[in-house]
């Protein structure tokens, strides 16, 4: 059973996450609001994945995202956002994510995304 962070400042969306990952077989270990919050989580937590919304207070999920890879290179995170821009895909790319998800999303896209990690 892959455990899974999830990072997103909406608890709405943090909620929806949790019940189609639980239903689908993962463990949620964890819930974070913001990128800081979220790096936190990843260091004491060693979640098998991790699920991460672009923009949050206090450290954004790219920001976030680096900051995790700094900590464990082989690091599998699945960005989410609203904002589907090429920059924001190519940025989160770039900066290690395994994978990228626009919202609104389906579950069986969520599903896949962290299934294939």
């Amino acid at each position: 059973m892959k455990k899974v962070l999830i990072v997103d400042d909406a608890a709405f969306m943090r909620i929806t996450l949790k019940t189609m990952l639980e239903k689908n077989g993962f463990e949620v270990v964890g819930e974070a609001a913001n990128g800081a919050e979220g790096v936190k989580k990843y260091s004491e937590l060693k979640p098998d994945a991790v699920t991460m919304d672009i923009t949050m207070p206090e450290l954004d999920g790219v920001s976030a995202l680096r900051e995790i890879k700094k900590i464990d290179p082989g690091a599998k995170v699945v960005m989410i956002s609203a904002m589907g821009q090429e920059s924001m895909v190519k940025e989160s790319i770039i900066a290690g994510a395994s994978g990228f998800l626009v919202k609104p999303f389906k579950e069986e896209a969520v599903i896949k995304a962290i299934g294939n990690l």
